[in-house]
């Protein structure tokens, strides 16, 4: 399972890292939506945390927004 975190994390990051300026700020929360995947799936495990970002990543539109921590 470590080995399966490291690559998800890995393959977010590489989201970061290159994906378009204006696709990575459309989120509306702090930290954005990849910040919180990483955090909740290092702090719940890739299951539960991949859930969880899951279910932000759905919440992130205009109107909604504000400060979510995992």
């Amino acid at each position: 399972m470590p080995r399966l975190k490291s690559a998800i994390i890995f393959l977010i990051r590489c989201y970061q890292k290159y994906a378009p300026r204006r696709v990575r700020q459309l989120c509306v929360y702090t930290p954005c939506c990849s910040d919180y995947m990483v955090g909740s799936i290092e702090k719940h495990g890739v299951l539960i945390g991949l859930g969880k970002g899951t279910l932000r990543i759905c919440r992130c539109r205009p109107g909604r927004g504000g400060t979510d921590y995992p």
